[in-house]
């Protein structure tokens, strides 16, 4: 066991080593003051970004944002932007820079606003909202700092450090994510949430929602805990953070973050009609492991963060209900397969030219996906232990 940890902390080294030399740069750390505005459905703010480069020039993604200006230590830099592209000329200095970018827009895509439900949250991509690097293989730490009308309830990543009032009866809340983490995973929701806490050892869990009782929400979510302690005894890895949320938000939403997830509103009543429906609570969660955790080197390869957390969410299936439960979902998978591929659809998991997370590729990948990797970790996992729930994910990956 020793030797097999040091021969992954010299990979891990290696391939950090690879990372820099083939891109020149590597973002150490986002410092972000964000102000939506979500009667407008706007975003103005700041990011100080502390980033590794051995070049004059570094790049970041800006989405359609507008910038206001680039600077270090105060001074003013040279800068162009182009193909949601900006680019930042630097002078000769050190290694580690901090470089600190003003921003605005009115973003079409990365965040949804609902003026009339005074909700805001965000999805893919972290660039459409706030500057960053999209690439998933450059991961960093976060301090983010939400402005917000003081009535709203907030949820970001991390631990909520402070919350302080401000004039014109705003409120600003911090974050903290101390862990690095990849920036697609960065993100914030916020409406007029009623919340609901309880403690799992040491995580507490909370959950935020507008259209149902406290005694609903509760039902809602009662099997979180359970797939708290689910995942993690599957993974061999404790939870990462001090809290976990589940927000039910307003539209569609099915989008995990670092240390939260939001959910679509109509899901509670799904989960409320049926218990056995909470195959999206268990694959959103599953993602804090397989996914933000364990994280795919880039997004050609988004189909193992997908098909693992799907797997997963079915085995906690199995778990939960049983047997029988389990295999209807993986005739559910194998049923849609058959639809995309009867369809002419059925191509490969694998999309090289696919560098965005904000890429429309339609919804015969997710299909491919979710069923392709399910019914692929169904054999490979029954064929060892003759279920999918009873099997410890950490020891399999280490006797291979």
């Amino acid at each position: 066991m020793l030797s097999m940890t040091k021969n992954a902390l010299v990979c891990l080294v290696l391939i950090l080593v690879a990372y820099v030399a083939g891109y020149g740069s590597d973002v150490l750390h986002y410092s972000v003051t964000l102000e939506p505005d979500i009667v407008a459905k706007s975003v103005k703010g700041s990011v100080l970004i502390r980033v590794s480069t051995t070049s004059t020039t570094v790049e970041f993604d800006c989405g359609e944002l507008t910038i206001d200006a680039v600077r270090e230590a105060a001074k003013p830099l040279q800068y162009s932007v182009e193909n949601r592209r900006l680019r930042v000329s630097l002078p000769a200095g050190k290694s580690v820079r901090e470089i600190e970018i003003d921003f605005h827009g009115t973003p079409k895509r990365g965040i949804r606003f609902f003026p009339d439900r005074q909700q805001v949250y965000t999805i893919f991509s972290t660039s459409e909202w706030m500057v960053c690097v999209d690439d998933p293989a450059d991961k960093a730490t976060l301090i983010f700092k939400l402005i917000l009308t003081a009535n709203l309830t907030p949820v970001a990543n991390g631990n909520l450090i402070s919350q302080r009032e401000l004039p014109n009866n705003k409120l600003v809340s911090e974050w903290r994510q101390n862990t690095a983490i990849p920036t697609y995973i960065f993100g914030f929701a916020a409406g007029p949430f009623h919340v609901a806490t309880e403690k799992r050892r040491n995580v507490e869990l909370q959950y935020l929602a507008t259209n149902y009782t406290a005694k609903e929400v509760r039902r809602i979510f009662r099997d979180t805990p359970d797939m708290l302690d689910f995942f993690e005894d599957r993974a061999g890895v404790k939870y990462a953070d001090r809290t976990y949320t589940q927000v039910l938000a307003a539209g569609g939403v099915e989008q995990e973050m670092s240390s939260f997830t939001a959910l679509k509103e109509s899901y509670g009543k799904q989960l409320l009609d049926n218990e056995q429906d909470l195959w999206l609570a268990a694959h959103e969660f599953a993602h804090q492991w397989w996914g933000n955790m364990v994280t795919c080197r880039d997004f050609n390869h988004f189909w193992l963060n997908e098909g693992i957390a799907t797997f997963m969410a079915a085995a906690y299936i199995e778990h939960r209900f049983g047997r029988e439960a389990y295999l209807r979902k993986i005739e559910t998978y194998r049923a849609n397969y058959e639809k995309v591929r009867a369809a002419g659809k059925d191509k490969s998991l694998v999309f090289p030219d696919w560098n965005s997370p904000t890429r429309k590729i339609g919804r015969s990948f997710t299909t491919r996906v979710r069923t392709s990797c399910t019914c692929c970790a169904r054999r490979w996992v029954s064929a060892r232990s003759g279920t999918a729930s009873g099997f410890s994910l950490a020891d399999t990956l280490g006797s291979q």
